[in-house]
This record gives structure tokens, C-alpha cells and sequence, in this order.
């Protein structure tokens, strides 16, 4: 069984919001489906996936304690870690940009600092989405609880989609396949981290 896990903040008031993306890329592999999401025995919201081999996955317990209810699910359904991937924003990825990565430190993330320090390790698949960092003035706290800007949502639905085809690649191919589909060069010169092919 594989386990896909979308990080973000529950509750409606963060709908929408740039740290929340990764609900929205769950959402949509729930909606492509036809499935809902429901009560789990671990503090989240599960949806069954592909013939119930595969979990979708929302953390209720808010985005700076993640690890707690990844931990839960993981045990409960016995769930390996090379079958775990977390889809999660990042501020030093362009908006709408999307890459795949087998393992890594969290970056400054505060939910994948709670996963990695819930787990004990950094070996685990993490599927980050670009959603700029703004204004450098500007808090990043409040840069990322923000909603994004009207000319961003079309970039950013596109960066959903691509991102919820990444996890239907890691869930058929594993992550070495998703990496190999999606971390491609792109059409501007450089890979989708946004760095130059040359880096």
C-alpha cells in the first residue's frame, strides 16, 4: 500500500491559500477518483485510492505538527516509507513549478521539520510545489497563509494538475519513475526546480 499525503492547514479559513496547496493536489486525486475523504484512525482525513491500494491523505493537526499524524497512519496501516510521499509548497520553487525528490532536509518547512523529526529520518519522498516567496519585505508566515493573487490561478490550477499526474506516476512507477516523467527540463532552459540545467 502506498500512501500519499497532501500538507496543509484544516479549517476553511486556509482554504485556498499558498501553504495549503497540498490539499488542493490531494482534493484533486479524491475528485479524478470519484472518492471522499473520511474519518481515520489517525488525526487526518484518508481517501481509499486505486482499488484501496493507495491512501490519500489530509493531516488535521495543522501544518507545524504533520509528522504526528503521518507516524499514525503509517503504523496503523503498515505502510512502508519508501511508499510515502508528501506533496508540500515551497517558497524557493516559481510559482506553478513542480519536483519530486527521494529524500532531503526540510528546507526551513515547518511541516516537514515535524515529519522528519517525527520519523527520524529524512528518507522519504517529498513533491514540492513552487509558490514563490513575494515580496522579500514580507513576512514569510504571512506569505504563505496568504491566498494567491488573481493572476496566479490559472498557473497555479495547471501546477495542481501536473502535480496530482506526479503522484499517479510515484503511485504506479515509484519515485525514481515520477522523478524521471516530471523533473524534466523545461521548455525555458532550466529544470523545474528553476535552476539552470547547467547547476
Amino acid at each position: 500500500m502506498r500512501l500519499v499525503v497532501g500538507l496543509g492547514n484544516p479549517g476553511p479559513k486556509y482554504r485556498g491559500t499558498r501553504h495549503n496547496i497540498g490539499f488542493a493536489v490531494a482534493d484533486e486525486l479524491a475528485r479524478r477518483a470519484g472518492v471522499a475523504f473520511e474519518s481515520a484512525p489517525a488525526e487526518a482525513l484518508i481517501a481509499r485510492w486505486r482499488q484501496q491500494d493507495t491512501l490519500l491523505a489530509k493531516p488535521l493537526t495543522f501544518m507545524n505538527l504533520s509528522g504526528t499524524a503521518i507516524v499514525g497512519l503509517l503504523q496503523f496501516y503498515k505502510i512502508d516509507l519508501p511508499d510515502l510521499v508528501v506533496v508540500v509548497d515551497e517558497v524557493q520553487l516559481d510559482t506553478g513549478r513542480v519536483r519530486i525528490r527521494p529524500d532531503g532536509s526540510a528546507g526551513g518547512h515547518n511541516g516537514l521539520k515535524s515529519i522528519i523529526a517525527s520519523l527520524g529520518t529524512m528518507q522519504f519522498a517529498r513533491l514540492r510545489i513552487g509558490v514563490g516567496r513575494g515580496d522579500q519585505r514580507r513576512d514569510l508566515a504571512d506569505h504563505v497563509l496568504a491566498k494567491f493573487a488573481p493572476d496566479e490561478r490559472d498557473v497555479v490550477e495547471d501546477s495542481v494538475a501536473r502535480a496530482a499526474d506526479a503522484c499517479e506516476a510515484f503511485v504506479a512507477d515509484g519515485v525514481l519513475g515520477a522523478m524521471n516523467r516530471f523533473n524534466r527540463k523545461a521548455e525555458d532552459g532550466k529544470t523545474e526546480d528553476g535552476k539552470s540545467e547547467d547547476n
